[in-house]
């Protein structure tokens, strides 16, 4: 892999990068904050919010950031008065049909909308305001959208076609009335996998888990319990609890993405009815017991079923949650301990 690189300038920063690099990626690489709303390293580069024109030195008008590859000896000027009047007027724009309830929403503060206006100053429109009304379609067990909200940014659109292959988005109607929909109206009635990549991708509040409604305190990184692909998992973690879940990115198994189960399905990690020791039947009545009890208690048995009735007798069920490491143990223990080849696995089914 060759280690060339090329260098340019940023308002009069030196940065160097790979060939082949857009301008906004190696900015952002090299810590230089280009607004955006539409750009994402998970995606092709689309430009389509406009936030990240900059000034480039051999181009005419206002490139965007996200679709210009950097060049050798390039001057790029990105935080200048001219760029960011231009920036204003698009943000103004956009803002100006957007719902303004930031305190209420479950965005707030993790809104690249607010970023954005953050770092260009706006504090009032000089466009006249129109509203758009509340349209919410909460017919997904795990997640909400409201049309409202939406930027047309075509996030969801373009990572639902070219990271997942599920194409259940797109743009539909024209003008004011443009939105981003399945074809099937509602999302439960659409072939929608539930994976939650859409709503990660979100920059706003137009999609939002139903379930994370509160901001975690700390963060750790594990593994999906699920199955054995080892998909990595950063939890959101508040008050001992599992408040929030996004994956893991550049995990080498899942590259940040993850399936319905791994993204929405971990509630039981809090449920009350979560097993926490074993369960030893006595007189009828399943009782708490110590895991040494549970394991002899359970050999006894099986050594009294084989000696009774025989090997073929007894039967294993494999997990898919395991490792296959641990797999292949508990097969090998069927067939050479207890010698009954009737093994099966949860994967059939």
């Amino acid at each position: 892999m060759s280690d060339t690189k090329i260098a340019f300038t940023i308002d009069g920063q030196r940065v160097e990068t790979a060939p082949g690099t857009t301008v906004l990626q190696a900015a952002l690489d090299a810590g230089i904050y280009i607004p955006n709303l539409c750009y994402s390293p998970k995606l092709e580069p689309y430009g389509g919010c406009r936030l990240c024109i900059c000034k480039i030195s051999g181009m005419r008008g206002l490139p965007t950031a996200c679709t210009t590859r950097a060049a050798e000896g390039m001057a790029v000027e990105s935080d200048s008065d001219e760029v960011n009047k231009v920036r204003r007027m698009i943000l103004e724009l956009m803002i100006s049909d957007h719902p303004a309830d930031c305190l209420s929403c479950g965005a707030n503060q993790d809104c690249q909308l607010q970023k954005v206006a953050s770092f260009l100053g706006i504090k009032e429109l000089r466009v006249s305001r129109h509203v758009r009304q509340p349209r919410i379609d909460d017919s997904n067990p795990f997640f909400v959208r409201d049309s409202s909200k939406c930027i047309l940014c075509g996030k969801c659109v373009r990572i639902c076609q070219e990271v997942r292959g599920v194409s259940n988005l797109d743009f539909v109607k024209r003008g004011f009335v443009a939105d981003i929909a399945p074809f099937e109206g509602l999302i439960a009635d659409s072939r929608c996998e539930s994976c939650g990549a859409c709503v990660d991708i979100c920059p706003v509040g137009a999609l939002l888990p139903k379930q994370e409604a509160l901001p975690p305190t700390k963060e750790v990184t594990t593994v999906c319990p699920y199955c054995g692909c080892g998909c990595g998992l950063v939890l959101g973690i508040r008050g001992n609890r599992i408040v929030r879940v996004r994956g893991e990115e550049g995990n080498r198994a899942s590259g940040g993405e993850l399936c319905v189960k791994g993204r929405f399905g971990l509630d039981f990690v809090s449920s009350p009815n979560r097993l926490k020791a074993p369960l030893i039947r006595k007189e009828g009545k399943l009782v708490e017991a110590t895991w040494d009890e549970a394991l002899d208690f359970t050999a006894k048995r099986l050594a009294e079923i084989r000696d009774t009735h025989g090997a073929e007798a007894v039967a294993g069920f494999c997990s898919a949650k395991c490792t296959n490491e641990e797999n292949y143990v508990f097969q090998k223990f069927m067939r050479a301990v207890v010698g009954s080849n009737h093994v099966a696995h949860c994967a059939h089914l």
